[in-house]
């Protein structure tokens, strides 16, 4: 290995950027899912410069990206080992932890016993139970919830329980709380997260905030997040990283609005860390454009994102590794609203390298993890494998 010293690790998710169904693609009807080459087919190709320079259109054909070039970066993408297709299990997963069993979901909405027991501890009814669009459904129900105060609750493909209110009948502070009695609730069955889902505006016109916030329980094993805090070293999570592993392991918590300001966030990180891990979520693909199945809007967003990258890359120097990656899919030309299961894309920058290498197809995102335990000298993870050696040359 070369002797360069791994000092500091910028982590970005592109959250739901996937780049191909998975070969179990099927059994979670996501066949034909892939969330940059299909949105590129739409619009007539992307125009992504930076991310191309990097080697992302040599991962996938991805239309407008030039798969012909020498990359600045090393690519690759990785399969999902984890049953499932959330975000809390693709950032596990990417930090080490693989979960022994998928989490339980509810196709037919949640048992009356759960219902009975948040009744119980809330005092308060509910509207909905069923799977649903957050968007939908407050569009259907939201007016009887203005006429009732009673919270919709709904839930999706993945292991959540969501709880929408409108701001004026069930203020933030108070929402917060009912998710916070529910999370405790919903612990002993094994719900991956609870969600608070405010939303605005009167029936016609309503909209969700950015005021969501997610309660999940905590990873089932030591995260690299774990083992880089127990080390001494700052861990920075930008954006919903603290949601997504319950508070667990982190130094520094920045909390973010949209995925502007999610760069902004990293981009002074970046400035004002010299080493340890930098870790961050860009949630808006996921959250306003996948979801809502806006193609354009979430092509804007790859734009916008791109259009960054000369900043981030001019801040790294000798001793730093940048790693873009994503925790799922989730393609906005495909019928359906939820995530897909899909590959990620893998792209790993190091300044002191000229140019990048394929880094092949890897069987689990938790190699991330065991990279980025190799680069500063940690304790191993249980799941992964290493790329350091072939990223520092």
């Amino acid at each position: 290995m070369s002797s360069i010293c791994i000092k500091r690790i910028v982590l970005i998710v592109l959250d739901s950027v996937g780049i191909g169904e998975l070969p179990d693609a099927l059994d979670y009807g996501d066949v034909g899912s892939n969330t940059l080459k299909n949105i590129a087919e739409e619009l007539g190709g992307l125009n992504l410069p930076n991310l191309e320079s990097m080697g992302l259109g040599l991962i996938e054909d991805i239309k407008g990206l030039r798969n012909n070039i020498v990359p600045t970066a090393f690519y690759g993408k990785m399969s999902e080992r984890s049953k499932g297709k959330d975000s809390t299990t693709g950032h596990w997963e990417l930090a080490g932890v693989i979960p022994d069993t998928p989490f339980p979901v509810f196709p037919n909405g949640f048992p009356q016993g759960i219902i009975e027991k948040f009744k119980e501890a809330t005092g308060l009814d509910v509207i909905g139970n069923f799977p649903a669009s957050g968007t939908e459904i407050i569009k259907d129900l939201g007016e009887e919830h203005l006429n009732t105060g009673k919270p919709i609750v709904y839930t999706s493909a993945d292991s959540v329980f969501q709880i929408a209110a409108h701001e004026d009948i069930i203020p933030l502070s108070r929402l917060y709380e009912i998710c916070q009695v529910t999370r405790e609730i919903l612990n002993p069955y094994g719900v991956l997260r609870v969600i608070a889902r405010p939303f605005i505006g009167r029936p016609g016109s309503f909209k969700r905030t950015r005021a969501r916030k997610d309660y999940s329980i905590p990873p089932s094993g030591d995260t690299i997040l774990d083992i880089l805090k127990e080390a001494g070293l700052p861990v920075i999570g930008v954006g919903k990283i603290s949601d997504i592993f319950a508070g667990r392991g982190l130094s520094q918590t920045i909390p973010t609005e949209n995925n502007l300001d999610g760069i902004i966030r990293t981009i002074e990180a970046i400035k004002c860390t010299k080493k340890g891990l930098i870790f961050t979520n860009l949630i808006d693909f996921d959250m306003i454009w996948g979801h809502r199945k806006d193609v354009k809007g979430y092509a804007d967003g790859l734009k916008e994102f791109d259009n960054s990258l000369p900043e981030i890359l001019g801040l790294l120097a000798d001793g730093d590794l940048l790693i873009i990656t994503a925790d799922h899919g989730c393609d906005p030309t495909t019928p359906g609203t939820d995530h897909s299961r899909e590959y990620v894309p893998l792209l790993v920058f190091n300044p002191s390298c000229s140019e990048g290498r394929d880094l092949g197809v890897r069987s689990t995102f938790a190699d991330v993890g065991q990279t980025i335990a190799s680069a500063f000298g940690v304790n191993s993870l249980e799941n992964g494998r290493s790329f350091l050696k072939e990223v520092i040359y």
